[in-house]
């Protein structure tokens, strides 16, 4: 008989796995039992399964004497989450991480006890998903891994979703498709939109004419299994979906497609709770009706959303002011209407947010925390921000600081409490920090697991060090301090020069300030002794439709600490702006991905025009409006330097900084 040991599986002094079950594969099926010892943890043996000495192919099933052997828990640690009343985490996960490097930000995994299990070497990694599978991002491409990290399917996609019921939503270079588990396609078409499977639907969206697009669903092996028939759709829910059929016509199916009621008016909304919100005339006021059709709530709403959990947050002000209110499923208020912004939150909470300063509602919205069921305060501290709970707890943030609350609305004892605003979510057994633009880990103690590097190393004795600058609320910097330049003095006017272009604007007070401004940094590219490095930034104006993003790529050489400005990359005296302006015309003219430059636009490359490098190429580009649209970002144009060698000072102080 051949003895092998199952001590290891559970390391650490926690249970160990008792009731193996073996099977041997008889050609066909795995029906052959092979008998095992009893296992008793008291008698001092260790825990073992025996095989015959036969040749042939066996099975090892364990099963474990704990509900919570599978999660790597031990009892002491399954009873702190019994009595918690948290949720039991599943079989420990790899947690997504990002590692500032010399080649940029990189992602991999961390385990529960902070070390790398996962080395960085992608752009982005997600959360693993139930499913044990996690989508990264590699040259620009979605792909899924294991918590091995085996790539289970090749970075191959434009975008992987969430999987559910067997598949995720995914797109290439031909629209959205269904793939499963494996990557492998399950619809035979692709779509201009698509969501993942709800009660064995899909919602997907076909152009069927010119400028005339339907919705219908797929079914779980990518099939139309209802037609795209309906001007509008909403994801299935409780086997139930809203569609729009025709102006003032709308329908609630099942899965098959039948339908099940009609509703002609101008407007249904989303079901909740068997309600919907509905007009009864074009752009009249809102109200609610009943699955049925039948009316609930009178229309006396200008703007109403969604019950859930038997209450619906409602608007009564005039002239697309905010006037919120919340009412139950009789139409009563619980909350009078008066406020900014109320948000559901679970677990009978709901925020009530009023403006920071009621002369100017664009600064933004306090909230306090309040009882959904009778409108009663229970924590007026003022909340600059609140998400909805999860596990009994929710993640808010005032103006210093990022905690959980628990469900008397007031701050939950041990749970981590991280300075700065963001949010806090559970991540298997630990708690993620995403706050101040940075990833942290924190045990259920609150105790710092994991946090982001700060000292990006180059090359001895190179290295840049991360400086985080916040005065207050609504301005946050990142800003470098490159390390190891030999002179002090050259050192010290590098950085100097590096803080300044990262802080602008840093010394308006904060009751002076007339917008907000985050900026941060990334080594875009270091070779030999030059030091390149992105400094981004995005300035928001209160109340503006959006902000302006700004990026500055300054070119370094350690040595000299030298700027490098693009003229000093050419031979003195050569036309090398004439040049380059031709070759960026000829890309605009015939390359379709600069369709979107606005016609005559271009003028030419400035004398000082925006650029980076890498090892092979200039990149030149332009800022958000110079050329394009603001949705076309930063429009950037590659030249091999191959293309303009004959234009290149290759004897020059910046060429030979990194060649």
């Amino acid at each position: 008989m051949l003895k092998i040991s199952l001590d290891d599986l559970r390391p650490g002094g926690r249970r160990k796995p008792a009731a193996p079950e073996v099977r041997k594969w008889d050609g066909q099926d795995w029906a052959i039992s092979v008998p095992q010892p009893e296992w008793n943890e008291r008698n001092g043996e260790g825990a073992c399964v025996l095989l015959p000495a036969e040749p042939g192919w066996y099975r090892i099933d364990i099963t474990s004497g704990s509900p919570f052997a599978e999660s790597g828990l031990s009892d002491k640690e399954a009873q702190v989450y019994h009595e918690s009343g948290l949720a039991e985490p599943r079989a420990a996960m790899p947690h997504p991480a990002p590692f500032r490097l010399a080649e940029g930000t990189l992602w991999g995994y961390i385990a529960d006890n902070g070390r790398t299990v996962i080395e960085p070497h992608y752009e982005y990694a997600e959360e693993f998903q139930p499913n044990g599978l996690a989508v990264v991002q590699r040259n620009g491409m979605a792909g899924l891994i294991d918590h091995t990290g085996r790539e289970t399917v090749k970075p191959s996609f434009n975008y992987i979703g969430t999987f559910s019921e067997g598949s995720a939503p995914a797109s290439d270079s031909k629209g959205y498709l269904l793939i499963n588990e494996k990557g492998k396609p399950l619809t035979g078409r692709r779509y201009e939109y698509l969501n993942g499977l709800k009660d064995g639907r899909a919602l997907f969206s076909r152009q069927i004419a010119e400028g005339k697009t339907r919705y219908g669903y797929l079914d779980r092996e990518g099939r139309e299994a209802i037609p795209p028939v309906y001007e509008d759709a909403n994801e299935f829910s409780g086997c139930r979906a809203l569609v729009k059929l025709q102006d003032n016509e709308f329908a609630l199916i099942d899965t098959e497609g039948t339908v099940l009621h009609t509703y002609h008016f101008p407007y249904v909304g989303t079901p909740g709770d068997g309600l919907l919100p509905y007009q009864e005339t074009e752009n009249g006021r809102y109200g609610y009706i009943r699955e049925d059709g039948s009316p609930a709530i009178a229309p006396q709403f200008t703007s109403a959303l969604p019950f859930f959990e038997g209450r619906a947050v409602v608007n009564t002000a005039e002239n697309f002011e905010n006037g919120y209110g919340l009412i139950d499923a009789s139409g009563r208020f619980i909350v009078q209407p008066g406020y900014e912004q109320i948000e559901q939150l679970g677990e009978n909470v709901i925020a009530l947010g009023v403006p920071l300063d009621p002369a100017q509602t664009y600064r933004g919205t306090v909230f306090s925390i309040a009882n959904a069921e009778t409108g009663a305060v229970l924590n007026a501290h003022p909340l600059r921000g609140v998400d909805r709970y999860s596990q009994g707890f929710a993640s808010v943030y005032d103006e210093h600081e990022t905690y959980m609350i628990d469900k008397t609305g007031r701050r939950a004892p041990g749970m981590p409490v991280v300075p700065g605003t963001g949010n806090l979510s559970f991540s298997g057994r630990l708690i993620r920090a995403n706050v101040d633009q940075r990833t942290s880990y924190y045990n259920r103690d609150g105790v710092l697991v994991w946090s982001e590097n700060t000292l990006i190393t180059l090359r001895p004795p190179y290295a840049v060090q991360e400086i985080k600058f916040r005065p207050n609320f609504d301005y946050l910097v990142y800003y470098p301090v490159v390390k190891g330049i030999a002179n002090p003095t050259v050192m010290e006017s590098v950085n100097k020069r590096l803080k300044e272009l990262s802080l602008p604007d840093s010394g308006t007070p904060a009751g002076e300030r007339t917008s907000s401004y985050t900026g941060d940094f990334s080594v875009s590219f270091f070779r030999k002794n030059l030091l390149q490095l992105e400094l981004q930034g995005y300035n928001y104006p209160f109340g503006a439709a959006h902000g302006m993003p700004t990026r500055i790529y300054t070119k370094i050489d350690l040595r000299s600490g030298v700027f490098y400005q693009l003229k000093d990359l050419f031979k003195p005296s050569v036309d090398y702006t004439g040049t380059l302006s031709d070759i960026v015309a000829r890309q605009i003219k015939s390359d379709p991905q600069y369709s979107y430059v606005f016609p005559d636009a271009f003028k030419g490359i400035a004398p000082d025009q925006p650029f980076f490098v890498d090892a092979d190429a200039l990149y030149l580009y332009f800022n958000p409006y110079d050329i394009a649209p603001y949705a076309a970002g930063f429009p950037t144009f590659r030249i091999p330097f191959a293309q303009i060698m004959g234009l290149i000072n290759t004897d020059g102080a910046f060429w030979r900084s990194f060649h």
